[in-house]
């Protein structure tokens, strides 16, 4: 039998295809060698053999062909060269008489095969060896390989697993080169926390070979300035010190610094020059971290839009926290960025939001059993969410005093945290999967109301005068009750404590559940059942951890009841230093996971639960009770608990 069809006028190299593979058709060895010569009409596959029906065979050949060829060659790009026609030829050892034609074209294809032969097509390059040139092997005929590379086995077909594996191994093409910019490179944030993180990234091997790190910001220094001004932020993990100097000079290395000066506009211009300059001509990605105020956000970023994103690659910006500083200036900024960045573009970080508490709230209840069907009003009683600092705002005085406490930590990180905990089971790990659920818990939150909050102000800070009394009426502490308006968690109050300058760090999440209906041990668990009250707990400082609140027998005779912990500590079950949370989030951003990063209309949901409470603190001047500097904080968060049936987890 012998096949031929019509093919694209395209050149395949020869390079590609000019060695002989075998199929076992009939128990008939089959022949395949290239045979390209140029044609201004068409092409022709012809296969002979002794086979009487091989249409089926050929079929699932010529699906393997194309995705071979195209898993081959998507790393090379056209460069200028002009195409010519190919033909090819699949010879058989026996000739037949029979002959069958079959258009291979565009039409009549699905929009997948259009899609692969497009791409196949499109990934095509001339090669300098002449296309009269035949390359032809022979192997014995006991040979039922497909193939004849020497890396796929001899047998049936490859998989596409396998053909991609191959591929990754032996393609000599180049990696995509990837530049981060760190815009405010001289500031706080970025040489404690943006630097650090990108290195340990580079230490691990997160980040490729070819990367360029660019600082950029208005001071008037050097490259080398830069280097030693975030070298001493720079170290190795207690448990990886391997090869940490040669690793530190190599990131060194690569790390640049430009002055912006006073124009964003020509400043970014520049800055793409030399990112040009370290990107060649290989495919490129841009990563640009915004550390710099609110006020001149929007000017870099247009900036960076109009002057500094590659053609080559993707581009993805950082935007810091607070977006915005209520709903109209949160739409405003959103509307601006949205006229120079795609939605997919923009990833709004929290670093709090980084941290293994959050990614445990989905992994804990969507691949354990045992929780999800207890998540729901049903069995839960209420949720508290934690989040408490020691220190003051010493450092970030004048940024708190603009934004306080419900803006800085409210807004994102804690009703990001409620959003991911309370949403319905997403179609799959995809971000904007997760994203469409969180909005609609957002969504579903009742706007606050005052009786429903309790603001509070540190008075005291005896080692810093300055902190004594602050200047504004700016809240440094925030309790507060939120109610879900949905099936799931109608009637659940969700309280939450946020605040700064107190007792301890603690970062948590606690589940309370509903007391046993009719409990048999009711005498022997006390006047107090609450203290017998299940929880779930999870912890993400001091100590991360997972801890279950469970009733049991104390050990000898009679019958004592006591609550205990069964604990999952991090630190003594894994024995690894836990990454920083911007090491998370940028890896995070570098494979373009955007599920921790809060979307438009997030945001925008977000802010219409506060904003009507801020904007009557702000017309009525509330004034926050005042809290002892190391306190527990204001006094009416208690009686708040109690108004919602809830004893806080500290009391």
């Amino acid at each position: 039998m012998a096949l031929s069809f019509p093919c694209f006028t395209k050149s395949i190299p020869e390079s590609s295809i000019r060695r002989t593979s075998f199929v076992q058709c009939n128990a008939a060895p089959v022949s395949m060698v290239a045979h390209c010569f140029p044609s201004s009409l068409d092409c022709h596959f012809v296969l002979q053999s002794r086979a009487a029906n091989y249409c089926s065979r050929f079929h699932g050949l010529k699906i393997w062909m194309l995705k071979k060829l195209n898993l081959q060659m998507s790393i090379k790009r056209k460069r200028g060269q002009g195409k010519k026609s190919t033909w090819l030829e699949i010879q058989g050892k026996d000739q037949c008489s029979d002959h069958l034609e079959m258009p291979f074209s565009l039409e009549g294809k699905t929009s997948e095969d259009t899609y692969e032969t497009r791409i196949m097509m499109e990934s095509v390059e001339e090669t300098s060896v002449p296309n009269t040139q035949i390359a032809e092997s022979s192997l014995p005929s006991h040979h039922p390989a497909l193939s004849s590379d020497p890396s796929f086995p001899m047998g049936s077909p490859p998989s596409l697993q396998e053909i991609s594996s191959y591929n990754s191994e032996n393609q000599s093409g180049r990696v995509p080169s990837l530049c981060i910019a760190v815009i405010g490179a001289t500031g706080e944030l970025a040489r404690h926390k943006v630097f650090p993180a990108l290195f340990a990234l580079y230490y691990n091997g997160f980040l490729p070979e070819n990367v360029g790190i660019f600082g950029y910001s208005r001071k008037d220094i050097t490259d080398e300035d830069l280097r030693s001004i975030i070298a001493g932020t720079l170290t190795c993990r207690v448990d990886h010190q391997e090869n940490c100097g040669d690793k530190l000079d190599a990131f060194l290395n690569r790390t640049y610094y430009l002055n912006g000066e006073c124009d964003n506009k020509e400043g970014m211009a520049k800055l793409n020059a030399r990112m040009e300059q370290i990107e060649g001509n290989s495919e490129a990605n841009r990563i640009f971290y915004l550390s710099v105020p609110q006020e001149a956000l929007l000017d870099v970023a247009s900036s960076i839009a109009d002057n500094a994103q590659t053609q080559r690659g993707w581009n993805r910006i950082i935007i810091e926290k607070p977006f915005g500083f209520d709903a109209i200036s949160s739409f405003q900024l959103t509307q601006s960025l949205l006229s120079k960045f795609k939605e997919n573009q923009i990833y709004r970080i929290d670093h709090l939001l980084g941290k293994d508490l959050i990614e445990n709230l989905t992994v804990l209840r969507f691949s354990n059993l045992v929780f999800e069907p207890l998540w729901s009003r049903t069995h839960i009683r209420n949720v508290q969410v934690i989040l408490s600092e020691e220190q003051g705002i010493e450092t970030r005085r004048r940024y708190f005093d603009g934004y306080g406490i419900i803006r800085d930590v409210v807004h994102s990180h804690i009703l990001q945290t409620i959003a991911l905990f309370a949403m319905e089971p997403p179609v799959s790990l995809d971000g904007e999967d997760i994203r469409n659920e969180k909005v609609k818990v957002l969504r579903s939150i009742r706007r606050l109301e005052l009786d429903d909050i309790v603001l509070g102000q540190y008075k005291a800070h005896s080692t810093d005068n300055s902190d004594i009394y602050l200047d504004t009426l700016t809240p440094t502490f925030l309790a507060s009750a939120l109610y879900i308006d949905n099936a799931r968690w109608d009637g659940v109050p969700f309280l939450i404590k946020a605040g700064i300058g107190l007792i301890k760090h603690r970062v948590e999440i606690r589940i309370q559940f509903h007391h046993v209906p009719g409990n048999l041990y009711r005498e022997r668990i006390g006047h107090n059942i609450d203290l017998a009250t299940n929880e779930l707990i999870l912890r993400g400082a001091p100590d991360e951890a997972i801890l279950v609140k469970v009733n049991n027998k104390v050990p000898g005779l009679g019958l004592q009841l006591d609550a205990s912990e069964l604990n999952l500590l991090y630190k003594e079950k894994y024995n690894v230093e836990i990454p920083d949370s911007y090491e998370h989030l940028l890896l995070d951003v570098i494979d373009g996971d955007n599920h921790l990063f809060m979307r438009s209309d997030e945001v925008a949901a977000a802010w219409n639960i506060l904003t009507p409470v801020l904007r009557e603190m702000d017309e009525k001047k509330i004034a926050p009770e005042l809290y002892q500097f190391g306190g527990r904080g204001p006094v009416g968060a208690y009686y708040l608990g109690a108004k919602h049936g809830v004893r806080w987890a500290d009391d």
